[in-house]
């Protein structure tokens, strides 16, 4: 493993004149945010060595590294997922390889299915803490002491400070903001009205299939995370419909406008 994200930071390093300091990973829809950065390099995941390829609509499968509100970024416009056939390792690689860059803030942002009631499709929550459902773990196998240790504690994985600040700018632009605990299954089937109904006793308020990978990966290297959903539609058996991810889509790209005012908005403050 340390030889492929060596070889990976080393050829990214290679393509860039700056160093970023914050990480961007930028979920289903949202990925439009990596077009307001500017002195842009734009590097395909594809060109990058031991590198998976993002397969997913809504993501576009490359880094875009420069500037935006001030602060040198490095944002993933699309992410690999663990049903998409790729194992844990593969999946965190980014992850590991922004922290050999030097980056130690992490924003991730995913879209997700609302299991709170009260919770409504377009609304942002600020992710408090999480499930991991996924049955498995990107930290399983031999420890790398130098990304960090054996058993590595998990009671704050979300920043408080940054969660503190991502309610402060969507209260100031009068963005519709909800807190709760997000839960990370595999996929890529959509949750069953029972499975939903066990998660919602279970105290979870929005269900995905990503982000819970990179968010132990970075916490184990001692990374400032915050984690934000888009709440793109409601879970099984909420609603009286059927689930499709062309309404993930469309609801990300209604709410675009607000996503980057509030990411823009976080990045200025940090």
């Amino acid at each position: 493993m340390i030889h492929k994200i060596n070889e990976a930071s080393d050829y990214i390093k290679s393509k860039l004149d700056i160093e970023p300091d914050v990480g961007l990973i930028l979920g289903s829809g949202l990925g439009v945010l990596a077009e307001e950065i500017t002195n842009r390099t734009v590097i395909k995941y594809e060109d990058i060595p031991n590198f998976p390829v993002s397969t997913v609509e809504g993501h576009a499968g490359q880094f875009v590294v420069g500037n935006l509100q001030d602060k040198k970024v490095m944002a993933m416009q699309g992410r690999f997922h663990f049903y998409e056939g790729y194992d844990m390792e593969e999946i965190v690689l980014p992850v590991r390889v922004m922290y050999k860059l030097g980056i130690e803030n992490l924003l991730v942002t995913n879209a997700a299915g609302g299991i709170n009631r009260n919770f409504d499709p377009g609304n942002f929550m600020i992710i408090q803490d999480h499930l991991n459902l996924m049955g498995d773990n990107p930290l399983k196998g031999e420890n790398i002491e130098e990304f960090g240790p054996r058993f590595p504690d998990m009671s704050e994985v979300y920043n408080e400070e940054l969660r503190e600040l991502a309610e402060k700018i969507a209260v100031e632009n009068k963005i519709k903001i909800v807190k709760g605990n997000y839960v990370a299954l595999s996929g890529p089937s959509y949750e069953t009205p029972a499975e939903i109904r066990h998660l919602r006793n279970s105290g979870a308020d929005a269900v995905g299939m990503s982000t819970v990978p990179e968010t132990i990966t970075a916490n184990h290297m001692g990374m400032n995370i915050l984690g934000i959903s888009c709440i793109t539609n409601m879970a099984a058996g909420v609603l009286p419909q059927p689930l499709d991810h062309k309404e993930v889509v469309e609801i990300a790209e209604k709410v675009k406008p607000e996503f980057s005012t509030l990411i823009k908005g976080i990045l200025k403050e940090m």
